[in-house]
């Protein structure tokens, strides 16, 4: 069952994301699980706000998170470009991810060295003005 899973699954994987990119779409995944542990975390230690429909309504998100590698490679193949596209925006996605998980692992009051929590201090700030938002009751913005 595992190979004929496999047998199907690889190819579309190769056709969405190109040969030889498992790894960064490892690291990429990788990410985005430590985003979603650390933001659990910080919404139940720090903030209170942490809620079974807002962690659902994230899935959408990080679908289309791991969507954009796969246009971008597409997009790189219709334009004859050697995965400009997919290394930009996969990189900027990890990036971005890292980003939310360092400030959320900050909130989370997990130890992360000051010189790396002062490089996402903006991002703490709006995660903890959306969780302000939420426990006030005007919704969940974006993050």
């Amino acid at each position: 069952m595992a190979a004929a899973t496999g047998a199907v699954l690889a190819p579309v994987f190769h056709y969405f994301y190109g040969t030889g990119r498992t790894d960064i779409i490892v690291v990429l995944l990788f990410c985005i699980v430590l985003d979603w542990i650390t933001g659990i975390q910080a919404a139940k230690k720090k903030d209170k706000t942490y809620s079974s429909e807002y962690g659902l309504s994230r899935i959408p998100r990080t679908l289309f998170l791991l969507s954009l590698p796969a246009l971008g490679n597409l997009l790189d193949r219709v334009m004859g470009t050697p995965g400009f596209l997919f290394y930009g925006v996969t990189f900027g996605l990890i990036y971005h991810t890292w980003n939310s998980l360092t400030a959320n692992a900050t909130r989370a009051g997990w130890p992360v060295p000051k010189a790396v929590a002062k490089l996402v201090e903006s991002e703490i700030k709006a995660k903890t003005d959306r969780a302000m938002r939420q426990r006030e009751g005007n919704g969940h913005a974006n993050r």
